[in-house]
């Protein structure tokens, strides 16, 4: 065995390079057949490590201390065979995608320009001795779909997913000396579950059940569809989550897909739904995928492992990371994609999708409808207006409604009368507040939500914010539903968090003035499981007497004109007549990619590398405050002894705040914190945690301390 890839120092195993290329080959083959290119992937795959033939990596493996740039050869040959997407993915099949970049570029630049220019036995090493092992199988390119700028860019990111998800597993298996084998339930055997799980509820006597059941039954049913696109206008308290999942797991079997992909705006929503998940189909074919999620560092977990390549059965997964992953260029986070096809798509809450990336968040769901065998199903009470975007990158295809009679089971579930109070000072609000035994109000900043909070009666109070920890929030919610239960004071002050998914009853709800969807959400808290009259369940709309944040400007004017023009304003009509305003007059079609992703894809300049790092639905700026208190002091003490682990980083996940950068500015000027990184701290001073609503807005300046 004399050209080796891989060699395990422990034991001395070697394997070859002919071994890894052939075992690479035929995962990426299988892989790619989802979207008809195994030969694609087959062909780059037994290119992708050729550059391993060279004397100089051939010393490296055996000890000596060599740099060699073994990823450009196989790009080299791929270029000359004119297949252009396998040069790209076997170029960055380590560091990531890089720019297509200009014919100017040197070979020094890591454009795929420069990378072409460098020349064998100077940049690049000798590897013509691949020759004698590797016979290249044939390559059928997929030119169809890579002579569209748009399509090539998409099919370049799900080829490399392939490859690198196959040589990553391959030299798992090596190294471990086992093949990685997923153990979950098949389609059926889980779609079994389903059925099991709902067989009680078909016999109802109870009208509100009846009617979920109507809903869950025609999801069942349209199961038999083709794939394609869905959307699914169910009222809050109508059995989405459960009916959605029930539609998913009739369409994979009936269509013979793969899995189920639940996207998901919140975390608090995400773990809500996986309780739900877990209890039907039991953990182990239940995997989420976010930044809290830990399944500690026991390797022989599929749950962990399938963390990272999304090949379990029902996927649970944040929007940010759902969508970040389609446009990242790096190998760690592009090794899951290949598996999101053939698959059905849920998007829950569908109108958060982040309007700055609409295009392209819009383009990226069609071109996995167009080419890649799956269904996506865009699940809201408050569909967002997205047929001018679908009929510019999927035209001619319809968007089929699961939902029965959406204006009837919109009349049928609607539990709550609206009222108007106009302008309130935050005494005036506080005082009414404070006569009502339960009630929630939503407020649109953390700032207004303390200001209330500090004015409301202390027994039954609470205020929820961002500025808590997952945990904290998770304790007082529990805390919150178990007093509504016991009919005890319950007072609620809190910002948006509470308004999409999140299971509490209130008898009242009052509402700051915001975006109408924002609105209609933050009516389902209130009489969410119909057990009081609609007369009796009462949502105030008010306007503070303080400015709301700007970032509110458009979405408040929007709502405006519709509470103005629709008796109703929350039909179906007036939530598309309010989304079409927003899109298109307000803020304008330009503001649906305000970071030209669109435009620069359909250059064709393959910008992969500029475009992973613009494409980012949360604000980077923020800074990640871990917070030393209950059960995160033991999780700090650990991080100071040990250093960061996977597992430990998941873990402080639960007792952690995430901080803008002027509010950072001040706990650091006060001395409050501790410096990691520069986007991670330690609280040291943790009097400026409060048990009420968290880490303080504002401190007083003093000393700080580095490590």
């Amino acid at each position: 065995m004399h050209y080796l890839a891989h060699r395990d120092e422990e034991t001395n195993r070697k394997q070859s390079i002919l071994a890894h290329l052939s075992g690479t080959a035929s995962l990426a083959e299988g892989f790619a057949m989802a979207f008809d290119a195994a030969k694609h992937a087959r062909f780059c795959a037994m290119l992708h490590d050729v550059g391993k033939y060279s004397d100089a990596f051939q010393r490296r493996i055996r000890g000596a201390k060599e740099h060699v740039d073994h990823s450009t050869a196989g790009a080299l040959l791929a270029a000359q065979n004119g297949d252009s997407a396998s040069a790209f993915c076997i170029a960055g099949h380590h560091g990531g995608l890089p720019n297509l970049g200009d014919r100017s570029d040197p070979s020094s630049e890591p454009s795929m320009h420069g990378r072409l220019k460098r020349k064998a036995g100077a940049e690049i090493k000798d590897y013509s001795a691949y020759a004698d092992e590797v016979k290249l199988p044939e390559n059928k390119i997929p030119t169809k779909i890579l002579q569209h700028p748009d399509s090539a860019f998409f099919y370049t990111h799900m080829l490399f997913s392939c490859l690198v998800d196959a040589d990553w597993l391959d030299t798992e298996a090596f190294y471990k000396d086992a093949p990685r084998i997923a153990d979950y339930a098949s389609p059926e055997a889980l779609f079994d579950k389903l059925n099991t799980h709902i067989a009680g509820w078909w016999n109802t006597t109870n009208t509100l059940n009846q009617k979920r059941c109507q809903i869950l039954r025609a999801a069942l049913d349209s199961g038999a569809d083709k794939p394609g696109l869905f959307s699914f206008t169910a009222p809050t308290g109508a059995g989405k989550t459960v009916a959605s999942v029930a539609f998913a797991l009739s369409h994979l079997v009936k269509n013979r897909q793969a899995r189920v992909i639940y996207v998901i705006p919140y975390v608090s929503i995400l773990e809500q739904t996986k309780s739900v998940f877990e209890t039907i189909f039991g953990a182990e074919n239940v995997v989420a995928h976010y930044a809290n999620v830990d399944f500690g560092d026991d390797e022989t977990d599929s749950r962990r492992l399938a963390t990272e390549n999304w090949d379990a059965p029902i996927i649970l997964t944040t929007a940010v990371q759902f969508f970040e992953s389609l446009f990242s260029n790096k190998p760690s986070q592009c090794r899951k994609l290949h598996n999101i096809t053939n698959s059905t798509i849920i998007f829950d809450e569908a109108q958060m999708l982040p309007v700055p990336y609409l295009a392209p968040c819009t383009w990226a769901i069609t071109q996995l409808v167009r080419h890649y065998h799956c269904s996506a199903v865009l699940c809201t009470a408050t569909q967002p207006a997205l047929d001018t975007l679908l009929d510019t990158y999927l035209p001619g295809e319809s968007v089929r409604e699961l939902c029965p009679d959406v204006g009837g089971m919109h009349r049928f579930f609607k539990r709550v009368r609206y009222e108007r109070a106009g302008i309130l000072s935050n005494d005036a609000l506080a005082e009414t507040l404070n006569t009502q035994a339960q009630v929630l109000c939503i407020v649109n900043s953390r700032r207004l939500a303390h200001e209330l909070f500090a004015l409301l009666d202390t027994v039954g109070s609470f205020c929820l914010t961002t500025l808590m920890t997952p945990e904290h929030r998770r304790k007082a919610l529990a805390e919150i539903r178990d007093r509504l239960s016991k009919g005890l004071p319950c007072r609620v002050v809190a910002t948006s968090l509470v308004e999409a998914g999140v299971d509490v009853d209130f008898p009242a709800v009052y509402r700051e003035l915001a975006g109408l969807d924002s609105i209609i959400q933050a009516a389902g808290r209130c009489n969410r499981e119909g057990k009081r009259t609609v007369r009796d369940s009462v949502v105030t709309i008010f306007e503070s007497e303080s400015a709301p944040p700007l970032i509110f400007k458009q979405t408040i004017a929007a709502a405006k004109l519709i509470l103005r023009d629709f008796e109703d304003f929350t039909s179906a009509e007036a939530v598309s007549a309010y989304f079409r305003l927003l899109y298109h007059t307000l803020l304008g079609e330009q503001h649906l990619d305000d970071k030209d992703i669109m435009k620069d894809i359909y250059k064709g300049t393959m910008p992969f590398d500029s475009i992973a790092k613009r494409f980012r639905l949360i604000d980077n700026e923020q800074i990640t405050v871990y917070i030393p208190l209950g059960g995160g002091k033991p999780l700090v003490d650990t991080l100071r002894a040990d250093g960061l682990s996977r597992s430990l980083l998941r873990q402080l996940g639960q007792y952690a705040v995430n901080v803008y950068p002027n509010h950072f500015k001040e706990l650091y000027a006060a001395g409050a914190v501790e410096s990691l990184s520069p986007g991670a701290a330690i609280l040291l001073d943790t009097k400026l945690y409060n048990i009420d609503f968290g880490l303080a807005l504002q401190v007083e300046t003093g000393q700080a301390y580095f490590i």
